[in-house]
């Protein structure tokens, strides 16, 4: 019996879940994330650059948080000297309290070093169709391992 509620229940719940789904990728905030990601992808900095508002933050949670487009537009520049290929793989993107959730593995090359890393980013669009907040999830170590350096290149890390 708890079987056949249990697969009662999920058939009805099934339609709404896809329901989110689609509603999700009709979302004008995830269409910002998704531009984003197609930068990245691109390695168009000046369009991952202009993405953000101007006083937008993109924090990596292990160090300190990067505060307006023009430092993030430096931080970028200087992360993409050594980035001859990269693409972020998307594995589930939604929208939860109108912020944006995104789980992906991102995949490059860095001076010369082929890495993969397990990232989630946690993404505020403003109504003007900014980013007002990048939060990133991910394990620093792996990160800098998968990026052949022995140690961080960011003065600022905990």
């Amino acid at each position: 019996m708890r079987l056949i509620l249990a697969a009662a229940t999920a058939a009805m719940l099934a339609p709404a879940a896809l329901a989110d789904h689609h509603e999700a990728a009709d979302d004008p905030r995830v269409a910002v994330v998704m531009d984003m990601v197609d930068a990245w992808n691109t390695q168009d900095w000046d369009r991952v650059t202009n993405l953000f508002a101007e006083d937008g933050s993109l924090h990596s949670m292990m160090v300190e948080p990067i505060i307006g487009r023009e430092a993030i537009g430096n931080r970028i520049g200087h992360i993409a000297e050594g980035i001859s290929e990269i693409t972020l793989n998307i594995h589930h993107i939604g929208v939860v309290d109108d912020v944006v959730f995104i789980e992906r593995t991102d995949e490059f090359v860095f001076n010369g070093h082929a890495g993969s890393v397990p990232v989630v980013g946690v993404i505020e669009v403003n109504d003007d169709g900014l980013i007002t907040e990048w939060r990133e999830y991910y394990d620093r170590a792996e990160l800098l391992e998968a990026m052949g350096l022995s140690s961080d290149f960011d003065s600022e890390a905990r």
